[in-house]
């Protein structure tokens, strides 16, 4: 794997100026719904700095310099999409969030085995990430706030498939390993978050069912997707 493609690709991503989020109409219930759905994505888009500074430690396979840069501009992304979250938690009138239990739980999550185990942790939050900001795009009547929200699902496939690049590059047994892991992780992270933004769910009258399929397009036929986003 040459990183100096993704390396060049973050760089690209990195000067884009923040785009409008002004919300459609909505009734207080669904405004002030998603308001609070929205803060607590906030909250898990803003704690990934960490693995920035681990990432300058590790020396295992698939780990060069390009991918090291490439890492951390992946985190200031994402930062960037806590700032964007934030601006819509406002134009909706809504409060950003201090702590919450979701993010504390992958917080602790991140930590417990290693960088392998950080990256495949991220990974999950990439497909729930598309699946929910996909899901509430697409109820959401047309606005500069959807097409906000759907600007970052186009970041968030890239960034499914930047990761899926580093798995494919790890030697055969770590595969196996994580791969085991992989399935639960995912259905336990997607599961906490439909209980956790259950309200807005069922304020947009979006069913459960709509995420898990959301969630399961981006897992179902991860080989293909990913090369295709490959920046060439």
């Amino acid at each position: 794997m040459t990183w100096s493609r993704w390396r060049a690709h973050f760089d690209a991503n990195a000067h884009r100026p923040l785009p409008p989020v002004t919300p459609p109409v909505l009734d207080d219930a669904r405004r002030l719904a998603l308001a609070r759905s929205l803060a607590r994505f906030q909250l898990g888009e803003s704690g990934e700095g960490r693995i920035a500074h681990d990432i300058d430690r590790a020396t295992f396979e698939g780990i060069d310099d390009d991918y090291r840069a490439a890492l951390k501009r992946f985190v200031a992304e994402e930062g960037r999409h806590a700032r964007l979250l934030g601006e819509m938690v406002a134009a909706l009138g809504g409060t950003l969030e201090a702590r919450h239990w979701s993010q504390r739980l992958f917080t602790h999550a991140r930590r417990l085995f290693g960088i392998r185990f950080k990256l495949l942790v991220l990974q999950a939050a990439e497909v729930v990430a598309l699946a929910f900001y996909g899901a509430l795009a697409r109820a959401l009547p047309a606005s500069n706030l959807r097409w906000a929200l759907e600007a970052i699902c186009d970041d968030e496939r890239q960034h499914l498939a930047f990761h899926r690049d580093f798995f494919r590059g790890q030697p055969a047994g770590v595969q196996g390993v994580l791969g085991v892991v992989w399935w639960p992780l995912v259905t336990v992270a997607v599961g906490l978050t439909l209980l956790d933004h259950r309200e807005v769910l069922r304020v947009f009258s979006v069913s459960p069912r709509q995420v898990w399929a959301l969630a399961w397009a981006h897992l179902v036929a991860p080989q293909g997707h990913a090369l295709e986003a490959t920046p060439r």
